[in-house]
């Protein structure tokens, strides 16, 4: 018997590969992707297979940017090798 805190990432992704792309679908694997802190400041919209991140901040869009190898990891990991290839991230 494995621990839950090493069965739910497995158990997330087979959810979301399961269901169609939709902006809910991004959106949550943003999430759990990112950790509620930086889904608090940020809104995701996927065109293509890019990922536009706008955030609250400058300081944000650094630091975001700065991690988009583990998160755009993350991301492939959730929704599929091809749904997402990079990320735009925007400051405002």
């Amino acid at each position: 018997m494995r621990p839950l805190t090493q069965a739910l990432p497995g158990a997330v992704t087979a959810l979301l590969r399961g269901v169609p792309i939709s902006a809910g679908k991004v959106s949550f694997a943003w999430r759990v992707a990112v950790g509620p802190g930086v889904e608090r400041v940020s809104s995701v919209r996927l065109d293509g297979s890019t990922l536009f991140v706008d955030v609250t901040d400058q300081r944000w869009a650094n630091e975001i940017a700065r991690s988009s190898p583990v998160i755009l990891n993350r991301l492939q990991r959730l929704l599929g090798p091809d749904v997402v290839s990079r990320l735009d991230v925007r400051g405002t």
